[in-house]
């Protein structure tokens, strides 16, 4: 395992799913080839690798077959070469809590953000603000019970939930600016606000990270396949 041929990912630039990956896998220095895919027009490769749902990211892995959803890849990379830069804890009790809060992060947080991309009503924005002020200052105990005051939710170095959530990171950003808002707030949630600034600083994130062209780019077919709520 290791060379560009045995390992792909197809993705997409903006895509935070895909973007964790790339950050797991640039974690554990595996070499892969990145293939870039038009969401408006799915390539045959991609309808075929993942026919359910018809989504990146999906991880081709040598002759084996296609691996999809990132935290699925993510683990599957973790239990195939744990030797390099393992994300989940070893212990049993400890790998569980991350799984429940990487349900968490993908089914509470997230979708809020999509909520207020889409909505355009004042008052429909504001009450969606509030559910993430609130999911957010969850994820602040969470924080500050994984990471036993150290810098990650990993501890001394990233881990599985850091990789999970680091990768909204600029994504939070871009739609914080359009909707004035702060996300990880230094009055409610300080410590997630301190870890938000070393996990965008890392070389491994930093690498795969959108810039706002990308980003804005995406928002434009977003609104185009899926158009606002009014």
């Amino acid at each position: 395992m290791g060379s560009k041929s045995e390992i792909k990912l197809l993705g997409t630039a903006a895509s935070p799913f895909a973007n964790r990956v790339q950050f797991a896998l640039n974690l554990k220095s595996i070499e892969y080839e990145y293939i870039e895919e038009n969401l408006a027009c799915k390539s045959e490769l991609l309808l075929k690798s993942n026919p359910v749902h018809k989504k990146v990211p999906v991880l081709l892995h040598a002759d084996k077959p296609p691996i999809c959803e990132s935290q699925i890849i993510i683990e599957y990379l973790d239990e195939i070469r744990p030797d390099l830069y393992q994300l989940l804890p070893s212990v049993s009790l400890d790998r569980a809590n991350c799984r429940f809060w990487a349900t968490y992060i993908d089914t509470k947080f997230f979708p809020l953000y999509e909520e207020l991309r889409q909505t355009l009503n004042k008052t429909g924005q504001e009450a969606i603000k509030k559910q993430m002020i609130e999911v957010t200052q969850q994820l602040e105990e969470a924080f500050i019970k994984s990471s036993n005051g150290k810098t990650y939710f990993g501890g001394d170095q990233v881990g599985y939930l850091d990789v999970i959530l680091g990768c909204f990171i600029r994504w939070t950003k871009h739609v914080d600016e359009l909707n004035d808002f702060n996300t990880f707030d230094e009055v409610r949630t300080p410590e997630l606000a301190k870890w938000a600034k070393c996990i965008a600083s890392h070389e491994a994130l930093k690498s795969v990270t959108p810039g706002k062209e990308t980003l804005e780019s995406l928002y434009g077919l977003l609104n185009v396949y899926r158009p606002p709520y009014k």
